[in-house]
């Protein structure tokens, strides 16, 4: 029985590769792959024998869709450009999404949150560890009781420490080995205003009974009576603390202390500080010459400006009005948003300071902070500054008022608006 179709070899080879003899020839499934153009329409099989409407009817012309994605071709999932396919156009024309600016803020917001909290961070824990706390006042024996106030006792000493000898020629510190108080002040920081206080240091004051900070030793007081600075001379700023408690009432809270180098260069740091001067004045000792008027001091005529005393006819007292005008002054300048927010001046200026500011060892930084504003709101009108209100003199020492004096501290611990003055 011949199972080939009627009028075909029985030759299979025949059908692949040579042609075949059959009337109609085997169409579109013996040229599966020819490409667009390469056939003339005319001499395609089946071009005339099948009405181009008639389903599944191929002309044989190659789209070149099979290179690409079929139009339409494919649902979810199928790779098309259907819905849910990553080619299938955005709803409503195709146009893109616009941008959510607001969550576009939210997550700057929050960006630039965290940027600050770290190198806040950062910059807190950089001048942590840079500061000196070297003053224990836990040494300090028969301390008067706390006030509502905080209170700081700020000592610039006439150390040496860190110059060359071109700075002490340039500075006119002379080259004395050592260091002594220059100035000290109080300074209360309290909720009715700040009051800062400067303490003279000839100052006639009582040596009381003391602990002494390097040997540990009781000394006894004898009632011997000294200027205020020889305490510091004697047994350092623990001893100068104990003195001005017993001598006040007034317990002190926190001890800060800097040096000549350091008080220049936190002024340097600064780009200098602004001052006006009242009244023109010379000093050969100091260095100072100047003229009055608004002016800007560099360091150099800052530490000449704060050290003058010859020059004035009250000396001493003059010159710790001096000093103070100037720290409120500089911590005016230092405690803005120009030099806290900018890091090319805060660094510098924490730097300068950091390095020779001697603190006690309860101090944190934001006790540091506190008593840099409390200054500046002094400069500000926010308070009241005067020297220690004096009575007469015992030989070359300046007597404090007694009655005032205990007024004062009175005052000051309750948290009461400073009415005493210095007169």
């Amino acid at each position: 029985m011949n199972d080939w179709p009627e009028g075909r070899s029985h030759d299979r080879n025949a059908r692949y590769g040579r042609g075949g003899a059959d009337a109609q020839p085997e169409g579109a499934r013996v040229m599966p792959h020819v490409r667009p153009g390469s056939v003339p329409p005319q001499q395609r099989p089946g071009y005339d024998d099948a009405p181009r409407s008639a389903p599944g009817f191929d002309s044989g012309y190659n789209t070149g869709q099979v290179y690409g994605m079929p139009r339409g071709a494919q649902g979810p999932g199928g790779g098309g450009r259907g819905p849910g396919s990553p080619y299938a156009p955005a709803p409503g024309g195709g146009a893109r999404p616009a941008p959510d600016w607001g969550r576009r803020v939210k997550v700057g917001a929050i960006t630039l949150a965290v940027v600050v909290l770290a190198t806040s961070i950062g910059t807190y824990f950089w001048a942590d560890g840079r500061m000196r706390r070297e003053v224990d006042l836990s040494k300090v024996i028969e301390r008067p009781q706390e006030g509502d106030c905080t209170t700081y006792l700020i000592v610039g000493s006439d150390s040496r420490e860190g110059m060359t000898a071109e700075d002490k020629k340039r500075l006119h510190t002379g080259s004395a080995d050592g260091k002594r108080t220059d100035s000290m002040m109080i300074l209360a920081a309290c909720g009715s205003g700040n009051t800062m206080i400067s303490l003279p240091r000839d100052s006639d004051v009582e040596i009381p009974t003391f602990v002494g900070s390097q040997s540990g030793k009781t000394f006894k007081g004898t009632g011997r009576r000294v200027k205020l600075n020889a305490a510091y001379a004697e047994d350092g700023p623990e001893l100068l603390v104990r003195t001005v408690e017993h001598n006040t009432g007034l317990r002190i809270d926190h001890y800060a202390e800097i040096g000549f180098a350091g008080f220049a260069n936190i002024v340097d740091a600064l780009g200098g500080v602004e001052i006006t001067i009242d009244k023109g004045f010379k000093d050969k000792k100091s260095g100072a010459d100047f003229q009055a008027g608004k002016q800007t001091l560099d360091g150099e005529q800052a530490l000449a400006f704060v050290r003058t005393r010859y020059a004035f006819a009250e000396s001493d007292l003059a010159r710790t009005k001096n000093q103070q005008k100037f720290l409120a002054a500089l911590a005016d300048q230092a405690a803005t948003p120009g030099t806290v927010l900018n890091p090319f001046a805060l660094y510098p200026t924490l730097g300068a300071g950091l390095d020779t500011l001697i603190v006690d060892k309860d101090m944190s930084l934001f006790d540091l902070a506190e008593m840099f504003f409390a200054m500046k709101g002094v400069n500000g009108g926010d308070g009241t500054s005067m020297n220690m209100p004096v009575s007469g003199t015992r030989g070359a020492n300046l007597v404090w008022d007694k009655a005032k004096v205990r007024e004062l501290v009175r005052q000051i611990q309750n948290d009461e608006k400073v009415t005493v003055t210095s007169n």
